[in-house]
């Protein structure tokens, strides 16, 4: 398979861009990064009797954008609508203590979100949000933004050493490297460079369904995306597992790290799960798929380029 001089360019314009939203110490070692896990670090409590969330971590996995291990194995979804309204006291509960756990490990305010099932995280700019949706998306846990505000997943169902813990650790982790391992003029670089993409090609995110209407659009959608795929590349498709997301085999971890981070290098959200790889699902920015197959049918022709398997 061999890709034209056009699509030579925007591979290395896409793997320029990768190395350019990365921190310093993995610009020139990305390719070498193993997707091994630290384990996970338990739940330490202060006097108070609450978990001292600011004090349980001394270092982090390496990211997943850069490679590393995805913080969750599948994908950590908001509560929907039902759930909430089913259980209020508790989603309260789950909302005060995530938005808390957050504020103590990154300094950001957080609060609950007017939409049910997220959590506002107020941050410094909004390259710096664009850069958590993009990393955090990626450590397998929802996440989305508008200008400097991010959001985070929430619900009633939410337990204190799984879900919530999930949340504080990857917004911890993932800020951890945007504040503590990027200069400011790098960070400015980043925020400069989102902005030429979204002029190029805005961000393509999944959609979040709210209502079994939405659902079914997306199910459509999923199943149209899988039919010009086979076409396009013979790749097949994975069972459905959200209805934002749509996946396809791989035929490794590594095919599959190495696609999504090239993914979101030309400004498409993906995250995987082993060797799944999920694109987004959007009726709304994307109505027939076409962008996210045409994104991912020439990724996949850029690994077969670069031997990648």
């Amino acid at each position: 398979m061999t890709i034209t001089a056009d699509e030579r360019a925007a591979l290395e314009t896409a793997e320029h861009r990768l190395r350019a939203i990365l921190p310093e110490e993995y610009q020139d070692s990305y390719e070498d990064v193993q997707p091994v896990s630290m384990g996970s670090a338990g739940l330490k409590y202060g006097a108070d009797g609450k978990v001292a969330w600011n004090e349980m971590w001394a270092t982090f996995c390496d990211l997943a954008m850069a490679g590393g291990p995805p913080h969750k194995g599948t994908l950590l979804e908001p509560a929907p609508r039902g759930a909430i309204d089913a259980h209020p006291h508790l989603y309260a509960e789950v909302v005060e203590e995530i938005c808390r756990g957050v504020t103590l490990v990154t300094g950001l305010p957080a609060r609950e979100s007017t939409t049910p099932g997220w959590v506002r995280v107020f941050c410094r700019s909004g390259g710096m949000a664009g850069w958590l949706v993009r990393a955090i998306v990626m450590e397998n846990v929802s996440a989305r933004h508008e200008g400097p505000v991010l959001e985070l997943p929430a619900g009633p169902h939410y337990r204190l050493e799984k879900e919530i813990k999930n949340v504080i650790t990857v917004i911890a982790k993932t800020a951890h490297y945007w504040t503590g391992h990027m200069w400011n003029a790098e960070q400015r670089f980043i925020a400069d460079l989102f902005s030429n993409m979204a002029a190029e090609s805005p961000l393509i995110e999944p959609a979040f369904p709210a209502s079994p209407e939405d659902v079914d659009r997306c199910t459509a959608l999923s199943a149209m995306m899988a039919g010009r795929l086979a076409r396009d590349t013979g790749l097949r498709a994975a069972a459905d597992r959200a209805a934002g997301w749509f996946g396809v085999e791989c035929a490794s971890v590594r095919a599959a790290v190495w696609m999504m981070r090239t993914l979101v290098a030309s400004n498409v959200l993906a995250r995987r799960e082993g060797t799944v790889l999920f694109v987004p699902v959007n009726p709304s920015l994307d109505p027939d798929g076409s962008r996210t197959v045409r994104a991912l049918a020439r990724v996949h022709r850029f690994a077969v380029e670069r031997g990648v398997n």
